[in-house]
């Protein structure tokens, strides 16, 4: 797949430097230029068919539409990537938090209710003994 998207990658770098290049001389045309205007007409032409033969091999891949709307609004679409992870570990952050906050609280609930229930919190703990021995 990788050799692939790189083969896809080196066709579109060439058709953006045929695009580039033809730009240049569209841009300053003289009469004298139109076989070097005709050869990278064909040039592109026959980039665009690498590029659609490409396309066949590719099928299975899935991009995320967040991605071409970074693209449409000129930003780097790697910073999709990046800006997914950065939302990953906030995330992971906040879900730990309550993890610990959880686990204190349980902590504290045990030792108030050993206060109030000192037999049934010992039986308690005796079944918590046992279940960790099972599963060790």
């Amino acid at each position: 797949m990788a050799e692939k998207l790189e083969q896809l990658e080196q066709h579109l770098e060439q058709f953006i430097e045929n695009t580039r290049q033809m730009g240049i001389i569209v841009s300053d045309f003289q009469p004298q230029g139109q076989p070097v205007l005709n050869q990278k007409i064909h040039a592109m032409i026959t980039g665009m068919q690498e590029i659609d033969r490409c396309k066949g091999q590719l099928q299975d891949v899935q991009v995320p539409l967040e991605v071409f709307e970074y693209i449409d609004q000129g930003r780097n679409p790697q910073l999709y990537t990046k800006d997914c992870m950065e939302k990953s570990l906030a995330k992971n952050e906040q879900v730990k938090g309550k993890i610990d906050a959880l686990k204190k609280f349980r902590s504290q609930l045990i030792l108030e209710l050993d206060k109030v229930f000192p037999e049934e919190i010992a039986k308690y703990k005796a079944a918590r003994e046992m279940v960790k021995e099972e599963h060790s």
